[in-house]
């Protein structure tokens, strides 16, 4: 794409403007001025965004159309003729900052290639209170989104995160929190530390820390609400950092998982820092 410098004009602008994850206390005074602003307002629930302006103190004068991943394909065209046409259109999800795992993205996109205003109204993200709450390094970190649903591909993602030594954040579904773990726990060992924030600024907000083991156990009784998992980074292993026996449990927990001898003993030396040939002798004088 051709460099875009951002014009104003006659042109609208898009306002990406963040909501609560869960306290509406959390809701910043400029939240309320643009959604009284605004001409149009898309969002990702329209139930949601009327609760969230009563509870702001705004009467919604602004055309509201909803914005949700089943039809942000068709809609986004419309409300880039209407930022044409020098309109101020609001996007809100349902917490958060839209377009981080949200919609969003494919807007913003088309308004920038339209050479269109686009700013923000910054506020509360899930990531980043995660990230400061869970204990571990903050100073370098990386966000994974949710990963995916089914098992072999969630983990090969892992499996490709296993020397990543910056801490990750992740979202994931209650129902799959449990088995999420197990596959890091293939990835990653059950001694990684790692945190699980369930149900941020809320009520029951909740905060797990321990290594990867002891979280996988705690899940497996079942988990409601919004969550997001902190994993620490791989650590700098000295080559004898794991025993044998320690190297063998490694590649038994990914052969499990579907993957073959040869690529799991690739993945464990990878992510310990020593050679294939210690993994898979190690591998190999454990009987399967």
């Amino acid at each position: 794409m051709t460099a875009r410098a951002q014009t104003s004009g006659e042109a609208g602008v898009l306002i990406l403007a963040a909501t609560p994850i869960g306290s509406l206390d959390d809701a910043p005074p400029r939240l309320a001025a643009e959604l009284a602003a605004a001409d149009v307002i898309a969002a990702e629930d329209t139930r949601r965004l009327h609760r969230l302006a009563t509870a702001v103190g705004v009467p919604l004068r602004a055309r509201v159309v909803s914005y949700f991943e089943g039809n942000e394909a068709r809609r986004t065209p419309e409300l880039v003729e209407a930022l044409r046409a020098g309109q101020r259109v609001v996007l809100v999800t349902d917490a958060g900052m839209p377009s981080v795992s949200d919609p969003g993205y494919r807007l913003v996109a088309a308004t920038v290639e339209a050479g269109i205003k686009v700013t923000a109204v910054p506020g509360p993200s899930a990531v980043l209170t995660a990230l400061a709450l869970s204990g571990l390094p903050v100073d370098r970190f990386c966000f994974e989104g949710f990963l995916p649903r089914k098992a072999g591909e969630r983990a090969q993602r892992l499996r490709d995160l296993a020397d990543e030594r910056r801490t990750m954040v992740f979202f994931e579904a209650p129902h799959r929190l449990a088995a999420s773990l197990d596959a890091m726990i293939a990835a990653f060992g059950d001694g990684r530390a790692a945190a699980v924030c369930r149900e941020l600024t809320k009520t029951y907000e909740e905060v797990r820390r321990g290594p990867l083991g002891e979280l996988a156990a705690w899940a497996r009784d079942g988990v409601r609400g919004e969550i997001t998992v902190v994993v620490g980074g791989a650590p700098v292993a000295a080559p004898d950092a794991a025993d044998d026996a320690e190297l063998a449990r490694r590649v038994a927990a990914q052969v499990e998982t579907g993957v073959s001898k040869r690529d799991a003993i690739a993945a464990v030396a990878k992510a310990a820092g020593i050679p294939k040939r210690v993994v898979y002798a190690a591998a190999v004088a454990k009987p399967d």
